[in-house]
């Protein structure tokens, strides 16, 4: 994920954004107790909603501690503790960070990329043997993404589907849930996917272009070389039509959950976050972050 899933934090309540905050640390803590500092640096807000949306599922309160850490060594932070959907977000978002930074050797020959992953490789190991189907399937999809990406693939439906199917895997391995509950939480991480791999296609137009590197849009739309602005323009009506759709397949998932706990942090996340973060991308509004 790429930083996308977030909430409007002006429309959360003080002690919801206390709790939101405590999730955030929590992963950052849990990553750092059971697998060292370094891998700290992957973190990023999209596996809060993670976090949240497997722990609401659950009738267990949340545990929250102040503590102090690496990076506030000062003020004491709320972490939320003995949490199985924080430690579970927290080894998702490092899988994905591997995957990712050795994709991007493979593809761009990023050494520095390379290196990074490298550095990864004992934490790795050990998420290989605790999630080795969820690895596999990662590596298998980002492998056919490499190959859609290579052949300039023009229809979006296809390349979206690669990281959907990462995403949905993730959403359905994070705990024992029934059968109806586990379709529910498939078909959220399923467009959710889909809605992140779109938004980072657009957000990346103006860079792709300039570097010369692929994007759906660029062969769904044929761009000839036009002003990028106008570009985008033109093609922002369909782009948002799609987004969209995204988007109210996820509520429509999310009001079919039995959520226990949190539940104005995740309206807030899948209601107003997701469409503010949209709008901004397309450029149609700004966000409160």
């Amino acid at each position: 994920m790429l930083g996308y899933v977030v909430p409007e934090k002006s429309e959360l309540k003080m002690r919801e954004y206390e709790v939101y905050s405590s999730y955030y640390c929590g992963i950052c803590k849990s990553v750092g107790e059971r697998y060292g500092q370094l891998p700290r640096f992957t973190l990023n807000y999209d596996f809060v909603f993670l976090a949240l949306i497997l722990a609401a599922l659950s009738e267990m309160p949340d545990e929250i501690h102040k503590e102090h850490c690496i990076i506030h060594p000062i003020k004491k932070k709320n972490i939320s503790k003995e949490n199985a959907a924080v430690d579970y977000a927290g080894d998702v978002m490092l899988i994905l960070a591997y995957y990712k930074l050795m994709d991007d050797y493979y593809d761009d020959h990023s050494y520095p990329s390379r290196a990074m992953a490298m550095m990864m490789s004992s934490t790795v190991k050990k998420l290989k043997l605790k999630h080795k189907e969820l690895c596999s399937l990662v590596e298998t999809q980002l492998k056919e993404l490499s190959k859609l990406e290579k052949e300039h693939c023009a229809e979006l439906d296809r390349v979206e589907e690669p990281f959907a199917r990462i995403m949905e895997a993730i959403f359905i391995n994070g705990g024992e849930h029934e059968s109806s509950t586990l379709k529910i939480l498939k078909h959220i991480g399923y467009h959710l996917g889909k809605w992140i791999y779109l938004m980072d296609a657009y957000d990346d137009i103006e860079e792709n272009i300039t570097k010369g590197t692929y994007n759906p849009l660029l062969y769904r739309f044929a761009y000839d070389g036009e002003n990028i602005k106008l570009f985008k323009e033109k093609i922002m009506q369909s782009v948002e039509f799609n987004l969209m759709h995204y988007l109210a397949e996820i509520s429509s998932a999310m009001a079919l959950l039995n959520i226990k706990k949190n539940k104005g942090i995740l309206e807030n996340i899948a209601y107003f976050g997701l469409l503010r973060k949209t709008e901004k991308t397309l450029g149609k509004g700004e966000t409160n972050e």
